[in-house]
């Protein structure tokens, strides 16, 4: 019978990968908040220009917003 050695290699030294750390991020102004009421006052829809472009805001009859362009 033939009989085959097999000789372990040696292990390659592990590669030195540096470590990246995230970047400290400033520290986050708290939204603005509005009300709808203070918004839209007494109207169900307004218009908001934004970029060159004239959006309405919009109150539903089931109480939700849409914004359409």
């Amino acid at each position: 019978m033939h009989s085959t050695e097999t000789t372990a290699l040696p292990a390659a030294p592990a590669a030195r990968v540096p470590v990246r750390q995230a970047p400290v991020a400033a520290p986050q102004q708290p939204l603005r908040r509005y009300t709808t009421a203070g918004l839209m006052e007494d109207q169900r829809e307004i218009e908001i220009e934004h970029a060159g472009r004239i959006y309405r805001l919009r109150i539903t009859q089931l109480n939700k917003l849409i914004l359409t362009a």
